[in-house]
């Protein structure tokens, strides 16, 4: 069986829940701003808990969360100081570590219909830049087209270091489709023409990722294409379609870290090889996969 790598939980709502500065809209990027020790916290127990890549606390460190004032004014030092502390955490991991930077949605999350690729590809250039001198690999999180894609991968067609591309998925759906209503197999083709390391799917819920991974499998050829498959997964309720993301705080559900555990097991024998979580999957969690882990291979 191919190794299991895991990933870091839900930045933003492990924040919120370990007493970190929260509101909206400002979500994860008010604790870097009024008390990043709390961020330095949050990696600390996801890298305890036992992930081996921890993602940039970057993902609100643009306009849509920030404002237009704040955005410019401290956008990219944010970003800056988010890949700083990932990556000073990190390094002083007792096991391999590595930074993920994060590429997060310009124009707000789960809306493709509020993209718009030239004011999005400046400020994908700013976070890149940002954080670059810091980071081991790039996520781009929560894409939610091709158009966006198309977009994120002319930025990060400038990086040598693997690049991980993550969509989100519509959570109603019986057939695995981004958010966009387009297929996952043509944006497999796309990750695969761009020479993406890995394809991921996250911030949607568990139940719609198992199609995904197969869809995502079948256009990639299998293994041969050597591009990693992944999902991390959120706790939230099902996002509709005109969903407000700065205007409440997403419901959660309820589920624990050995529910959490049953659908990696499931992602895994179709064929993930990357397994962390998203929005409301906490250290727990991850301690869970760490220890279903551990079992694999001793079996």
């Amino acid at each position: 069986m191919s190794r299991l790598t895991l990933l870091d939980g839900g930045m933003g709502r492990e924040l919120k829940r370990i007493g970190a500065p929260f509101s909206q809209p400002l979500w994860s990027a008010q604790a870097l701003i009024e008390s990043p020790d709390h961020v330095r916290l949050a990696h600390q127990s996801f890298i305890e808990a036992g992930a081996e890549i921890i993602t940039v606390n970057s993902y609100a460190c643009v306009p849509f969360h920030l404002g237009e004032t704040l955005y410019h004014s401290d956008g990219a030092r944010l970003a800056r100081l988010a890949a700083q502390i990932a990556a000073e955490v990190a390094q002083q991991a007792s096991h391999a570590v590595q930074v993920a930077g994060s590429i997060p949605p310009a124009m707000g999350s789960y809306r493709p219909d509020l993209f718009q690729a030239q004011p999005a590809q400046a400020i994908t250039q700013t976070l890149y830049a940002a954080q670059d001198p810091y980071v081991d690999i790039w996520i781009a999180e929560t894409i939610s087209s091709l158009e966006e894609l198309s977009m994120i991968q002319q930025v990060l067609g400038q990086s040598s270091k693997p690049c991980y591309y993550s969509f989100t998925l519509q959570d109603d759906s019986d057939v695995a489709l981004l958010r966009s209503g387009e297929s996952v197999s043509d944006a497999a083709q796309q990750v695969a023409v761009a020479g993406g390391a890995g394809m991921l799917f996250n911030c949607s819920v568990p139940e719609v990722m198992a199609d995904a991974i197969s869809q995502a499998k079948n256009a990639l050829n299998g293994d041969q294409t050597g591009i990693e498959i992944g999902v991390y997964a959120n706790s939230f309720a099902p996002i509709k379609a005109q969903h407000a993301a700065n205007q409440t705080v997403q419901a959660m559900r309820e589920f624990s870290a050995q529910d959490y555990v049953e659908f990696a097991k499931q992602w895994y024998e179709l064929g993930a090889t990357v397994i962390g979580g998203c929005c409301g999957i906490t250290p727990t969690h991850i301690r869970a996969l760490q220890d279903w882990r551990q079992a694999l291979e001793k079996s």
